[in-house]
């Protein structure tokens, strides 16, 4: 199992991902989204495993109106969009080999350990 959680020191969802696999004693990689954003292939990877662009998108990020382009542009605009300005994604991030989820998913998570 090779666990990546993407996401930031301040959020709370993060936080309790990050606590989820420690009280398991399963080894994870923090990812702070601050510093270091998906890289093209990983966005990728997490757009396919989630399924659609709107399951990753966050309706409660603080930028509204970037929220609002991406989610009214043409459909191969929005995922560059998104891409490019990952503020609007949920957090975290969390992947394990092909899988992945956005957002606070622990049963999804239990499925994997």
């Amino acid at each position: 199992m090779n666990i990546q959680i993407f996401g930031t020191k301040k959020s709370q969802d993060t936080r309790a991902a990050e606590r989820f696999f420690k009280e398991r004693r399963i080894p994870y990689q923090f990812v702070d989204m601050k510093e270091k954003g998906l890289s093209r292939g990983e966005f990728d990877a997490v757009l396919r495993a989630v399924g659609s662009l709107d399951a990753m998108l966050d309706e409660n990020c603080r930028d509204r109106d970037l929220l609002a382009l991406v989610t009214y542009l043409g459909e191969r605009d929005r995922a560059e969009k998104a891409f490019e300005n990952q503020s609007v994604l949920k957090l975290p991030i969390v992947r394990n080999g092909k899988n992945a989820t956005a957002g606070f998913c622990p049963d999804v998570w239990k499925s994997w350990t």
